[in-house]
């Protein structure tokens, strides 16, 4: 199975192009996640 992760860092960027272009690989799975890169934790990871 292919994953994807796409991931903005603050709720007014779009995760469109990001996920456009996991799926042209063919990722089955795709996590949308919007976090700060300062934050380590990342539950869509998990």
């Amino acid at each position: 199975m292919i994953y994807g992760y796409a991931r903005v860092t603050t709720s007014d960027q779009r995760t469109d192009l990001q996920i456009l272009a996991l799926q042209e690989p063919g990722s089955e799975s795709i996590f949308v996640e919007t976090a700060s890169g300062a934050v380590r934790r990342r539950p869509e990871l998990i």
